[in-house]
C-alpha cells in the first residue's frame, strides 16, 4: 500500500530515484514508526510522514518523522552522532556513499559542559587551542508574558574576536547583531524570528544550531553538539508546541554557571538591563 510519505529533493538526491520511488510505493517504508523528533508513534498509512536522512562521513540512516514535527530533509551529522541515532531510531539503515564533511562552525566554537539547571546539556568539550573560545550552551524554559518558551542560552568562555582581527575587543554580540539577532533590554516579549537559522532537534535530542550559508547552499552548523544532547520532556513539548526556540546570547562573564533556573533567569534579566544580551527566535529543526 502506498505510504503518505514526503521525500524532499535533497533526500531523493542522496538515496536515488529508484529507492525514493520504492519508498513512495510502500515497499521499503514502515507502516508504524517512532517519530525521530518527538519520539511518539506515527503511521505512514494514516498521516503525512517525512523522510529524514542522517548522513555521516561514510554512512547514512533513513528515519521517519511526523510531517508536523519535521520536514523531509538531509541532516549532516558526525559519525559519533550517527551511531547515537542508530540506537534511537526504529527504522532501517540505508547505506550511502561518502558525503562532503560539514563546514566547521563559525569562530571554530565548540560546546562546553553547561550549568546544571532544567535540561542543561551534558557535553564533552572538544580539544581546542588555548586562545580559542568555547561556547557554553544551556537549554531551559523561560517564562515570557505568562507562557513558557523553550530557550537556549549561549555564552562563550572567552572574548570572541572578529575573524582576521588583531584587536582585543569582544565582538561576540556585534557579530550576532550583523547576522540578525536583536539587542534585548528586558525579557518582556518573544524576539523576532530569524529566518535561515534553525535549531535541530532530532531523535528527541538537541543536535545543533544551524546558520545559512552566504552562497545560498545547505545550512551549516554554527554550533554543533559533540554528542546529541538530552532535553527535558517539558522543553521538547514546548518546542514542538511553538515549533521554534528562543536563543539568547551574552558575552563571557555575563551569565555564569547558575545552579538553578530562577538564578539563571535573574542573570538573563541583569544582562539584558546592562545591554549585554541579544536574542532571536529560531525555527525548530528545518533546514
Amino acid at each position: 500500500m502506498p505510504r503518505m510519505l514526503d521525500v524532499s529533493d535533497a533526500v531523493r538526491a542522496e538515496i536515488g530515484d529508484e529507492e525514493a520511488d520504492r519508498l513512495l510505493a510502500g515497499q521499503n517504508a514502515p507502516g508504524s514508526y517512532d517519530c525521530t523528533s518527538c519520539r511518539t508513534p506515527g503511521d505512514s498509512e494514516q498521516e503525512r510522514t517525512s523522510t529524514v536522512l542522517f548522513v555521516g562521513d561514510e554512512t547514512a540512516v533513513l528515519a521517519f518523522a511526523h510531517a508536523t514535527c519535521l520536514p523531509s530533509q538531509v541532516v549532516q551529522v558526525t559519525e559519533e552522532q550517527l551511531r547515537g541515532a542508530v540506537r534511537s531510531i526504529n527504522a532501517d539503515t540505508n547505506p550511502s556513499g561518502r558525503v562532503p564533511e560539514q563546514a566547521p562552525p563559525q569562530w571554530s566554537a565548540a560546546e562546553q559542559a553547561p550549568p546544571q539547571w532544567s535540561a542543561a546539556e551534558q557535553a564533552v568539550p572538544q580539544k581546542v587551542v588555548p586562545e580559542q573560545a568555547v561556547l557554553g550552551v544551556t537549554s531551559g524554559l523561560v517564562l515570557i508574558a505568562g507562557e513558557l518558551h523553550p530557550a537556549l542560552v549561549v555564552e562563550p568562555t572567552a572574548p570572541i574576536m572578529r575573524p582576521g582581527s588583531l584587536g582585543t575587543g569582544d565582538e561576540f554580540l556585534p557579530l550576532l547583531i550583523e547576522q540578525g539577532y536583536v539587542p534585548v533590554t528586558e525579557l518582556a516579549g518573544v524576539p523576532p524570528v530569524l529566518h535561515g537559522w534553525s535549531v535541530l532537534l532530532a531523535t528527541g535530542q538537541l543536535h545543533a544550531v544551524l546558520q545559512p550559508q552566504g552562497n545560498g547552499g545547505q545550512p551549516v552548523a554554527w554550533w554543533q553538539a559533540h554528542q546529541p544532547l538530552q532535553v527535558t520532556d517539558g522543553w521538547r513539548a514546548a518546542a514542538n508546541k511553538h515549533q521554534q526556540v528562543i536563543m539568547f546570547a551574552a558575552p563571557v562573564g555575563s551569565i555564569g554557571r547558575q545552579p538553578r533556573e530562577d538564578l539563571l533567569r535573574d542573570a538573563l534579566d541583569k544582562a539584558a538591563a546592562g545591554g549585554r544580551l541579544v536574542a532571536a527566535t529560531l525555527p525548530l529543526a528545518g533546514t
